[in-house]
């Protein structure tokens, strides 16, 4: 059993208008050192795979088809393997 997670961002080059909201709410909130704010995503996967490479393949494919779109959105996969007992 295996763990992805998977961390959701928006490119670079578009424009992030809740991370601004957030930006300008901790400067009100007396935070000015913090400089920039990019929102995102996480999302959790338990895969059941023989092993970490195949999870790996099941969370590229579920990224690709439906949890980012590549258009607009970068991704980012780290699994682990976890107890199924724990899971």
């Amino acid at each position: 059993m295996y763990k992805a997670t998977i961390a959701v961002t928006l490119r670079p080059s578009i424009l992030d208008p809740e991370g601004k909201a957030v930006h300008h709410a901790l400067d009100n909130l007396g935070y000015p050192q913090v400089e920039d704010v990019r929102m995102g995503k996480r999302v959790e996967l338990t895969i059941d795979a023989a092993d970490a490479e195949a999870a790996r393949a099941v969370a590229e494919a579920a990224c690709e088809k439906l949890l980012a779109n590549p258009v607009t959105e970068n991704y980012t996969i780290t699994v682990a393997a976890v107890d199924a007992a724990a899971a």
